[in-house]
């Protein structure tokens, strides 16, 4: 049975925003560094955030993350960290900002460089309790990273590789699903079938942890019952609420495990020239490896399918697809740009994603490869 770690400080509700300054208080900080993205700081949530830390308007913030969170951007932040002699982070965005952020709080009180702490290579170990303390605040309901213990990071050789450590979970995580209410409908699409991929790989994973795959049906059914109404009106507080609730849920279910959806997603979304967008590789991908999988789990699939409401007789990997469709999701891989002639180094560099040794059917690069075929 793997160790099963969920102490965080989590506030869960509309206007959790407010308690900002108590948080920040409990975690000691006085002067911490804004961590956010353009997009963010275009909406006015930046400053609505900055306004609550105790620099006020003369927070230090850095605001250059990209859509793939980059070593180059970490080591940017981290820059600014010291510049201003800041003693921790905030953390405001989705999934981008908020790895960034984690990053960063190793390199800061680390030194080296982000490589150094990457799992595959034996980093865990090196991460230690003088990381500096983060705050972690969703703007979008998808990567759960508020309440995760890793940072999926972009590296300069292209490899997309992950930061993990119990230590890299936040020190308090505020989950404010009014921040949500403005998201696009497709941000809000292509970040909930993250949610909704991160329930689903964890449920049927190799691994046994009954608490984690009860807290990743939950996150399965919230998402898939609710992914819908959220896209189709951003203002119904309810699905809002569900959608950020999965989307924590389902990070919660990742000491349980996920899989080759996100093997292949985290490598192809490594490709530089091609800038994708992590969730909605996940959706694209999810059906081809949900028939890949589906040979060893169909007890699994059957309690799925109850719990995100598939219709009678319709398969899982079929409901899938379906409601990519409904969300205004990309039909394949082709559609995202994703290009044939990278389908054999994908499938060899997936196979050494910390994701991979998790699902559910242990693959090999031809496996990978035919998965990206049917995907194409």
């Amino acid at each position: 049975m793997p160790l099963i770690n969920y102490l965080t400080t989590i506030r869960f509700d509309f206007g959790a925003v407010a308690a900002l300054a108590e948080d920040i208080a409990a975690c000691g900080m006085k002067n911490p560094l804004l961590v956010t993205d353009k997009g963010v700081v275009a909406t006015g949530i930046a400053a609505r955030i900055a306004a609550l830390m105790p620099m006020g308007g003369q927070t230090p913030i850095y605001d250059g993350t990209p859509s793939n969170p980059t070593e180059e951007a970490t080591e940017e932040a981290v820059e600014l960290y010291k510049a201003h002699d800041c003693d921790g982070i905030i953390a405001l965005g989705g999934g981008s900002p908020m790895d960034l952020a984690k990053s960063a709080a190793i390199l800061a009180t680390h030194g080296g460089t982000l490589r150094d702490y990457v799992m595959i290579y034996g980093g865990m170990p090196k991460i230690t309790t003088k990381i500096a303390p983060v705050i972690a605040i969703p703007t979008t309901s998808g990567t759960g990273s508020e309440v995760g213990r890793g940072a999926v990071m972009s590296f300069r050789d292209g490899r997309k590789l992950t930061v993990i450590s119990p230590l890299m979970i936040p020190k308090r995580a505020i989950c404010d699903p009014e921040l949500t209410l403005g998201l696009p409908p497709y941000l809000t699409a292509a970040t909930g079938m993250d949610a909704l991929t991160h329930g689903i790989e964890c449920f049927i994973s190799n691994v046994e942890n009954p608490p984690g795959g009860a807290i990743a049906l939950e996150a399965a059914r919230l998402a898939a019952r609710n992914i819908e109404t959220a896209v189709k009106d951003g203002a119904n507080r309810s699905a809002r609420y569900n959608m950020m609730m999965a989307s924590m849920m389902g990070a919660m279910a990742f000491q349980k495990g996920l899989g080759s959806v996100h093997a292949l997603s985290h490598t192809l979304g490594g490709i530089k020239e091609a800038k994708l967008h992590h969730g909605t590789l996940n959706a694209v991908l999810l059906p081809a490896v949900l028939r890949y999988n589906a040979s060893i789990r169909q007890e699994e699939y059957a309690r799925l399918a109850q719990e995100m409401a598939v219709p009678a007789g319709q398969s899982l990997d079929r409901f899938i697809e379906n409601l990519n469709v409904r969300i205004g999701m990309p039909k394949n891989l082709s559609e995202m740009g994703v290009k044939r002639e990278w389908f054999d180094s994908v499938a060899e560099l997936s196979l050494e994603d910390h994701t991979s040794k998790t699902n559910a059917r242990t693959p090999n690069a031809a496996d990978y490869r035919a998965i990206l075929d049917e995907a194409y």
